[in-house]
């Protein structure tokens, strides 16, 4: 028998018995002789528990990981980052733009400059091979049909900031032209003014054309004729088509309400979603049958069909009807009871590859394969993911076959990478490690403050020694594998001499034993992290003696995972944090970065705000053409890193290992298995075929084909 010891603090006497009996795990190869059912289950190891397992609220990897196996999007990526189908099948992508009639504008050409003329004359060039240049001759071939909206009058209210009585408004709308187009244009009204003259689309401010029996002062009421009577519109839309066949795990068919009913989850305040920011462009969601829906977009937003890779809920178990039931059988007052508050968050039903089967805080979460699953069940049975905070720990269950993989640490690297035992995979994360500030508490309100503490960290010394080399610096928010990281912007130099003229320039000098004050003030702060990660428990040692060493009393505090989203990140509760975010390929950072996100729940934790990097921010969320993109996000790359609210440490490279008898199964149209090994995609993705996985008793042997 094989046992495990561990050195631990116990009453002389006991220890050795303990330790062989508590920490005693048998090895794998004992489990499977004793357990065959262990070769179809799948055990995952964490730090940390997940927060809540519901994709619209939560925004935590542990929680993430389990809800991507429970539930299941419209689409997702496929190995080369294309888009693909999971429970939808099909998608069109269109647009519908409008445009209102110019009716003092002289369009040449033109019979007058009422509607029907506008319309003839478009026609009329989308009918003739002799447009001016080839761009208009592509925007007009773009073009479906020319439509007249005839000018209308109606009322609307709207709520008032601060309360009191709702404006009413009355609207006289001028008549306008809609376009249908085969695909989004956003350079269509641009290429317009060939045909209706430079100037038609600049009109002067529609105020007049807007009533309102209350007063309003002239800020609001422009703002409100822009909103409701814009020059142009573009409205993209996507029209779904679902899979026929797809069930959620209680047997109920997905339907396209289930899809709408998630948006509209999504959108509702009470229900405090961090994914608002993703769907607020959207203008209206139609179920046209059961397996169709139509979005409509209010406006450009070019990360649109990437957002329904969002796990759809299942609409009968979470409507209002729903919660109102559930709040009446466990007591609550129905009124007060939302999505958050329901127990579906714990016992989770969705309509992807795994059924929830128990979790139990601090220690597992099970998941059993679902059999019904519309692509064919995955070929392990069940699986595991076990919360083990302690590395060590995770380390040694891995060598023992009680766990599955292991999340190799920086200085066994090279070593594990090369032990023949093991399947390895390894890459440049799409994430990056960062320091980041609450800006809305001094001293970090001061943009000094917090390059000071930049320069006083150095960070190729973080690098060297406790990354061993596996990651490199980074300056900014986006991907350095991608084209919109800004490589002009260098890093923030390590400068400690530098670091004590800057404090002193914001008014921060050395007082009694060194330490530094401003106003009698000492300058001290707490610098957290969640506990279980050594490198992050690492960096905060590093930055409280390089801080410490300027004359800054910096404390320390590691708090458990949960615990440090919750009640720390949550809710905006801790002056500057060691963090990191795992990163998509799109370039929209609305959620981290906007200064509409920073409440509680909210991504922008740290407070950011900056107009200029706002209004990069909604151009990159609207912007189509690659060489302008590249650009935006090089300037708001360089805008932040320059207004540094994080200390951008680096970008990881990751390892993981896998024993080399877990591989991948294909079955053929007879019942036949052939096996292959493991391999990643172009961007180091190893699980991607998850569903596929399976282990083998023995080693395999594999030959070339």
């Amino acid at each position: 028998m094989t046992t495990r010891r561990f050195m631990i603090l116990l009453p002389l006497g006991l220890s050795l018995l303990l330790a062989q009996s508590y920490f005693w795990v048998p090895t794998y190869d004992q489990q499977a002789r004793g357990n065959p059912g262990r070769l179809e289950e799948y055990i995952q190891a964490s730090i940390g528990d997940a927060g809540i397992l519901n994709p619209i609220l939560s925004a935590d990897s542990a929680s993430s990981e389990i809800n991507n196996l429970v539930f299941e999007g419209l689409i997702d990526r496929d190995e080369n980052l294309h888009f693909r189908g999971r429970v939808a099948e099909s998608w069109e992508i269109t647009e519908e733009a409008y445009f209102i009639v110019n009716a003092s504008a002289r369009v040449p050409g033109a019979e007058g400059a009422d509607a029907d003329s506008i319309r003839r004359l478009l026609d009329e060039a989308r009918r003739s091979a002799h447009a001016r240049t080839p761009e208009l001759q592509q925007t007009l071939a773009n073009i479906r049909s020319v439509a007249v909206e005839p000018a209308r009058r109606y009322e609307l209210t709207r709520p008032r900031a601060g309360g009191g009585e709702p404006l009413r408004i009355d609207v006289d709308a001028p008549a306008r032209i809609k376009l249908t187009l085969a695909e989004v244009d956003m350079d269509l009204f641009a290429r317009l003014t060939e045909i209706l003259g430079p100037e038609y689309f600049e009109r002067p401010a529609p105020e007049s054309r807007l009533r309102t029996p209350q007063p309003i002062d002239a800020k609001e009421l422009a703002a409100l004729a822009a909103e409701l009577l814009p020059a142009t519109e573009h409205n993209p839309v996507i029209e779904f088509r679902l899979r026929p066949g797809v069930r959620f795990h209680d047997g109920r068919p997905v339907r396209a309400e289930d899809v709408k009913f998630t948006y509209e989850a999504i959108m509702d305040p009470r229900n405090l979603s961090p994914r608002v920011a993703d769907y607020e462009p959207v203008k209206s969601v139609e179920v046209l049958d059961p397996l169709r829906l139509r979005i409509v977009y209010k406006r450009l937003y070019s990360p649109a069909i990437g957002t329904w890779a969002m796990g759809i809920l299942p609409a009968h178990l979470l409507d209002a009807d729903a919660l109102r039931r559930e709040a009446a059988a466990s007591g609550q007052n129905p009124a007060a009871m939302t999505m958050r508050q329901s127990a579906f968050n714990r016992w989770p039903v969705g309509c992807g590859p795994f059924v929830f089967r128990e979790w139990k805080s601090d220690q597992y979460i099970f998941l059993d394969r679902f059999e019904d699953y519309w692509e064919g069940p995955p070929n392990y049975r069940s699986y595991a993911y076990r919360i083990i905070p302690d590395l060590l720990t995770q380390e040694m269950e891995f060598y023992a076959g009680t766990i599955d993989a292991y999340g190799v640490q920086p200085h066994q690297a090279e070593r594990l990478s090369q032990d023949p035992r093991f399947q390895s995979f390894s890459g440049t994360s799409f994430s990056y490690a960062y320091i980041g500030y609450n800006l809305r508490r001094p001293p970090f309100d001061d943009l000094r403050v917090r390059r000071a503490l930049t320069m006083a960290l150095d960070v190729e010394k973080i690098i060297r020694f406790v990354l061993y080399q596996q990651g490199e610096r980074t300056t900014g928010p986006f991907l350095k594998q991608t084209d919109f990281y800004n490589p002009e912007v260098a890093p923030v130099p390590y400068d400690p001499s530098g670091a004590v003229a800057l404090l002193a320039e914001a008014g921060w000098r050395p007082g009694p034993g060194g330490r530094l004050e401003k106003e009698g003030r000492p300058l001290q702060f707490t610098l957290i992290s969640n506990s279980g990660n050594d490198t992050r428990k690492s960096i905060l040692a590093i930055a409280q003696d390089s801080w410490k060493q300027l004359g800054i009393d910096v404390r320390t505090d590691l708090v458990e995972w949960s615990v440090f989203i919750k009640e720390r990140v949550n809710k905006l509760d801790f002056d500057a944090l060691v963090l990191g975010w795992s990163m998509g390929i799109d370039p929209d950072l609305f959620q981290i970065w906007h200064s509409s996100q920073t409440g509680p729940h909210q991504l922008n934790f740290v407070g950011y705000a900056n107009p200029e990097a706002d209004e990069l921010i909604l151009r990159i969320r609207q912007e189509f053409n690659h060489e302008r993109l590249v650009d935006y996000c090089r300037r708001l790359h360089a805008i932040i890193a320059h207004d540094q609210p994080y200390t951008f440490l680096y970008v990881p490279r990751w390892t993981a290992i896998l024993d080399r008898r877990i591989v991948i199964r294909e079955t053929d149209s007879a019942g036949g298995h052939r096996y292959r090994p493991i391999t990643a995609t172009r961007t180091g993705n190893h699980m991607f075929h998850f569903n596929q996985w399976i282990r083998l008793a023995d080693m395999p042997v594999f030959t070339s084909r």
